[in-house]
């Protein structure tokens, strides 16, 4: 790939489009050409999963979205500044109690003291965590600090969340336990969502949309609707349609990978 100018910000949003690549690429400084050719939108209501081998730019496609890098080529717009990004890792400030952490984006973002520790409270209520307000990190499991960086994210009200793969580090039964508290969430926030995984089965659970990308140079190779209907029963993870949905997208998902 030849590198051109860095990709700009659009001019041209198509009305209620929170985010928009088009023809997006991305080759860093030592030559490693990480995406190419990407073209993906994302509206109010949608919650976009990408999958896709390792190294094939899942996690730079959400650094662009967030303006943590700049594209190569192409077009990289986002239609809101309200946005929430919740990493692999929590993140959290050991020093600091829940409750404290939870304030932390709030603070950095100038909201007074009476106001972010309202927004805090509510946000930790949301996700579980009410009576663990005092606790600090370590005194918390796996899935209780990424309840902790999911509310930190939630006090600035985002209307685009972005997900690097927060919950694949956890067990499966409390990975799944997170994933329907997540749904819950969607449906009560009503934001928008990209959210990067390795797991098929957890890409068709929480999405209305699963993108699927090949091995580096990371293009899109398949992109599959998810026709099951929000809220979403857990135990429709058992069901004939569902398994085949997942046997589909995997099946894209190795043939890209070849």
């Amino acid at each position: 790939m030849t590198t051109t100018a860095p990709a700009q910000p659009s001019t041209t949003l198509a009305a209620g489009t929170l985010l928009d690549f088009r023809n997006v690429a991305m080759q860093f400084p030592n030559g490693t050409i990480a995406l190419q050719g990407v073209d993906l939108i994302v509206k109010p209501g949608e919650f976009v999963t990408v999958v896709g081998p390792s190294g094939c730019g899942k996690s730079t496609l959400l650094r662009i979205a967030s303006g943590l890098e700049v594209a190569s080529e192409g077009t990289a717009t986002v239609g809101t500044k309200r946005i929430g990004y919740v990493f692999q890792d929590a993140t959290l400030l050991a020093w600091r109690t829940v409750s404290k952490n939870v304030e932390l984006l709030a603070e950095l973002n100038g909201m007074k003291p009476r106001e972010r520790a309202a927004k805090a409270q509510e946000a930790i209520a949301l996700v579980g965590l009410g009576g663990f307000e005092k606790n600090l990190p370590r005194e918390l499991s796996g899935g209780m600090k990424m309840r902790a960086s999911l509310a930190r994210s939630l006090t600035l009200e985002p209307e685009l969340f972005l997900f690097d793969e927060p919950f694949g580090a956890l067990d499966e039964i409390t990975r799944e336990r997170l994933n329907d508290e997540l749904l819950k969430l969607f449906v009560e926030k009503q934001f928008a969502g990209l959210f990067i995984t390795h797991s098929v089965s957890e890409a068709v659970y929480l999405s209305t949309k699963v993108i699927v990308m090949s091995g580096r140079p990371g293009t899109i190779v398949g992109a599959f609707d998810v026709p099951f209907p929000m809220p979403r029963d857990p135990d429709i993870r058992f069901t004939p349609e569902f398994g085949e949905l997942v046997g589909e997208v995997s099946h894209a998902l190795r043939e890209g990978h070849n």
